[in-house]
């Protein structure tokens, strides 16, 4: 069992020998191939709009000011990720839980990356540039995939726009239900919620209550 009291930990070590510059990188891989190089553009076709609004869950990356990563997932209809014009999308920000890792991130740093995953299928979508929150009326009234207008909106102004090839799915089996675990061979939501909370007086039920209510309400 892994101790959160532990002074080292295998990344101690391992940083010791780790590769230290782009020189060293390089020399245990290939230059990318012409195409890898080539299928990155800086504004979305038609092929990618379409990919985007068939979209029904986006992965956004972002970093605050000391350089801490998060990357928060986003989820809703097909299409609830607008496309403004071909170097502008924007994500209508759903009821969470209030923590707003990723829009303070945007506020303080300017930049997010997304991919765009479509269940069901193999191929990804990676959009990367600047970002703003926005909460302009004319904008959130016309992001409403939940009946809704959200209270704010993430914006990216696109710099870089790179369609994945399956491969990485394909590897996982995504979408492959004869090659999922069974239902139990995980922890459940609660069972993690609460280990995390470190909070003894409270029980799985209470937690999978709590979630419930979550889902029950969860465009309120």
């Amino acid at each position: 069992m892994t101790s959160t009291l532990a002074t080292t930990s295998a990344f101690d070590s391992l940083r010791q020998d780790a590769v230290a510059d782009l020189d060293g990188l390089r020399q245990v891989y290939e230059l990318p191939g012409d195409r890898a190089v080539r299928k990155q553009m800086t504004e979305l076709t038609e092929q990618t709009r379409q990919l985007i609004a068939c979209a029904s869950l986006v992965f956004v990356a972002s970093v605050d000011a000391d350089g801490n990563c998060d990357v928060s997932p986003r989820g809703g209809p097909p299409g609830f990720v607008a496309v403004l014009d071909s170097r502008t999308v924007a994500i209508p920000d759903a009821t969470g839980n209030k923590r707003l890792d990723t829009l303070q991130n945007v506020v303080v740093t300017g930049r997010a990356g997304l991919l765009f995953v479509i269940p069901g299928r193999t191929t990804t979508l990676r959009v990367n540039g600047r970002a703003v929150v926005s909460t302009r009326p004319d904008l959130l009234s016309q992001l409403t995939p939940v009946g809704k207008a959200p209270a704010s909106a993430l914006v990216v102004g696109i710099d870089e726009v790179y369609p994945h090839c399956p491969k990485s799915l394909m590897r996982g089996a995504a979408w492959k239900p004869d090659q999922w675990l069974a239902a139990d061979a995980q922890p459940s939501s609660a069972e993690v919620t609460l280990a995390q909370l470190r909070m003894p007086e409270l029980t799985i039920a209470e937690i999978e209550q709590t979630e419930s209510d979550a889902l029950r309400y969860r465009y309120e």
